[in-house]
């Protein structure tokens, strides 16, 4: 006899009405400690270019203790600008891990924004200095809003914003998410930016080094987003050298992250910090990176938040789903 399950999915307008900020944070930092706990599971990452132009990924994982298996198929498409598109994008598959069917369905684009700002404010909680007041941000995009977003609401010192651009003209639009609230100012000299900034945030397509390592001055903290495929970088070589490096995971950043370039640099994971098994000592003189490359349990925290709660709520579209 054939089974019928419920296949649920949710598209952008759905999950963005359910996505909360605060829930998300909650969630990255749940998906580090299991990280760090050897209970969440964290599969080999798929990330390769095609032949139209543009890059795909998979990342998947499971947690096993909480019936958790699923992926995210991802990429970047930069001709979608073409026809007023977003370039990035992302789709979610949550999965009965005791049968294979699939549970849930989710439009990854507004999940992967927000997870990988929240990851980017627990490296700014547990790496940079609490009095810092001046942040530097390489890019204007999403990535880098979010990021912004999120590192001027955990660290409250903040009061001034330099950013810096691709084509070295100003963003109105950029600016105008944050001038109601701090001084932000556009520069096109990164290393007179960077050697005046206590954080830098770098969320560009990682081209190649955005800036002199010599620029970069004692007690200054770096959240790194762009070098997430094999031959991108953001950093200038031999920084690393001298910093404490802290990463999502070892193995994915030392293939497809900033770690790439620096053959057995010794790092930290950052799920270790929350659970313990490492500390860090912030010395005022410290340069400190946080290497972030995305973890897929970071999609799936998320991802059956969204999932519990479209239930709860009878959110989203269902589908009976033969198996």
């Amino acid at each position: 006899m054939q089974k019928h399950s419920v296949l649920k999915l949710l598209d952008r307008d759905h999950v963005d009405n359910l996505i909360r900020p605060d829930r998300i944070l909650e969630a990255v930092k749940e998906a580090f400690i299991l990280h760090s706990k050897d209970e969440g599971q964290v599969f080999p990452v798929v990330r390769q270019a095609l032949s139209t132009g543009g890059i795909f990924g998979i990342k998947s994982g499971g947690i096993s203790g909480e019936g958790v298996l699923g992926f995210k198929a991802a990429g970047f498409w930069p001709a979608n600008r073409n026809q007023d598109g977003e370039p990035h994008q992302a789709t979610i598959m949550l999965i009965d891990p005791v049968t294979g069917r699939p549970l849930c369905v989710i439009d990854g684009n507004t999940v992967t924004t927000l997870r990988t700002g929240a990851a980017g404010a627990v490296g700014l909680e547990l790496l940079a200095r609490p009095d810092s007041h001046r942040v530097c941000v390489f890019g204007t995009g999403v990535q880098a809003s979010i990021q912004l977003d999120y590192a001027l609401k955990v660290l409250p010192s903040l009061r001034e914003v330099i950013y810096l651009t691709a084509n070295g003209s100003t963003d109105a639009h950029f600016e105008s998410r944050f001038c109601d609230r701090y001084r932000i100012t556009h520069s096109t000299h990164a290393d007179g930016a960077v050697k005046i900034s206590d954080v830098v945030i770098t969320a560009t397509p990682g081209g190649g080094s955005l800036f002199d390592a010599a620029s970069v001055r004692p007690g200054t903290h770096l959240n790194c987003v762009g070098a997430d495929t094999k031959g991108k970088r953001e950093l200038p070589a031999g920084l690393l050298n001298v910093a404490r490096v802290v990463v999502d995971d070892y193995s994915q950043a030392t293939q497809i992250g900033e770690c790439q370039w620096h053959e057995g640099i010794v790092v930290t994971e950052i799920g270790d910090l929350l659970t313990g098994k490492a500390t860090v000592s912030r010395r005022t003189d410290e340069i400190t990176v946080f290497d972030m490359t995305g973890l897929a349990l970071q999609d799936l925290t998320v991802a059956r938040l969204l999932y519990q709660q479209a239930k709860l709520q009878s959110v989203g579209h269902d589908i009976s789903w033969p198996w």
